[in-house]
């Protein structure tokens, strides 16, 4: 952790709503006029796209473990290093994950494959990671990510919903059969439980997206429940949940009750609002003193 460079993670799995809090993110330091370098966790992939596929047949074939979400699966060791090296001086080494031909144009290389490792660039205010891992530990290689991160927050689903996301998408935007889909839920069923679920014990700020219809089959359901349909559950962690004005978020956030004395359960349609009157004064106050802390006079 560091007062001259701090880290800010944002750890969940795909379509969990990372993608939104990096849009409330980009509102934040756009309206303050933060430069921050931002990190996609894909980058931090063991294996291109073709790589991956060939690495998955080997893996079936040795009946041993292979995901996205473990340590098989991803660069861990160069995540951490970059995270260390930013805290100390405010640098280190990125490349990009290159999804599509859009991304991949500028380097004259196919889509699916990795950019070079380059230097990230100088004088940023704080460093920004959206992905699966931004407080993994894989405690065979002694690595620890979360302990390099000064603000950490998590973004999960319930695990049905997460899991009609992905069959939603992985069919109707990637061409793959319900079976193949279920097959690899199944197959990243232990990576999960190992790599991903821990990760929310230490997160400083947890949004649970809650459906409010029926999931109890998701592999059967027609449609990825709306926002609307949605609750979302805030839990502070131990070091915020004294300090938050609670009355104050009730009164902003419309619909909200109180559930415990840490969490705070709003309308889904209020989660962007949420997290930006939330989040921001969080980062004013790391960014300005170095400390983490939520202070209603930086809203």
């Amino acid at each position: 952790m560091s007062k001259k460079h701090p880290i800010i993670a944002v750890t969940g799995s795909s379509g969990s709503g990372t993608t939104t809090v990096k849009k409330a993110m980009q509102h934040i330091y756009r309206r303050n006029g933060y430069n921050a370098v931002v990190i996609e966790g894909d980058s931090f992939h063991k294996y291109e796209r073709k790589e991956m596929g060939q690495a998955l047949i080997q893996a079936e074939r040795l009946g041993t473990v292979l995901s996205h979400f473990g340590a098989a699966g991803n660069e861990f060791t160069k995540l951490e290093e970059l995270f260390k090296e930013y805290g100390r001086s405010g640098t280190g080494q990125n490349r990009k994950y290159l999804h599509n031909e859009e991304e991949a144009k500028p380097y004259d290389q196919d889509p699916g494959t990795f950019s070079p490792w380059e230097p990230i660039e100088e004088k940023t205010d704080f460093l920004f990671y959206e992905g699966l891992h931004g407080a993994v530990k894989d405690k065979e290689n002694n690595i620890d990510v979360g302990k390099h991160v000064d603000f950490l927050i998590g973004i999960t689903p319930i695990v049905n919903l997460e899991w009609i996301q992905k069959i939603h998408r992985d069919t109707h935007e990637r061409g793959y059969s319900e079976g193949k889909v279920t097959d690899t839920i199944l197959r990243r069923m232990h990576d999960y439980v190992h790599y991903m679920t821990p990760q929310y014990t230490h997160t400083h700020i947890n949004f649970q997206r809650v459906p409010t219809v029926d999931t109890s089959n998701p592999f059967i359901a027609r449609d990825i429940p709306s926002m609307d349909e949605s609750f979302v559950v805030i839990r502070f962690g131990s070091k915020l949940y004294q300090q938050i004005d609670y009355n104050y978020l009730l009164d902003m956030l419309n619909g909200s009750f109180m559930s415990r004395k840490n969490t705070i359960v709003i309308p889904g349609g209020k989660m962007e609002f949420a997290l930006e009157t939330i989040i921001e004064p969080i980062i004013k106050n790391l960014i300005e003193t170095g400390e983490l802390e939520w202070r209603r006079d930086k809203v």
